[in-house]
């Protein structure tokens, strides 16, 4: 008998599935560490989520119990 996998709960944090069905994540950027170091455009282009690669897509989604 197959055992059942556990979703990646830490991946849920990371990340934002729209309603559509896109999986989006955050810039590495935005993250807290030196932020006053980086300029304020950069921080605020950042901010704004990005769609994960296709390349991992399939990865991800069998992370997620989506698969």
């Amino acid at each position: 008998m197959a055992r059942k996998m556990k979703v990646k709960k830490s991946l849920f944090k990371k990340i934002k599935i729209t309603k559509t069905g896109k999986i989006m994540r955050s810039h590495q950027l935005r993250s807290g560490h030196l932020r006053r170091n980086k300029s304020k455009s950069a921080l605020r282009r950042h901010a704004e989520p990005v769609q994960i690669n296709k390349t991992i897509l399939k990865t991800i989604k069998r992370l997620l119990g989506r698969a």
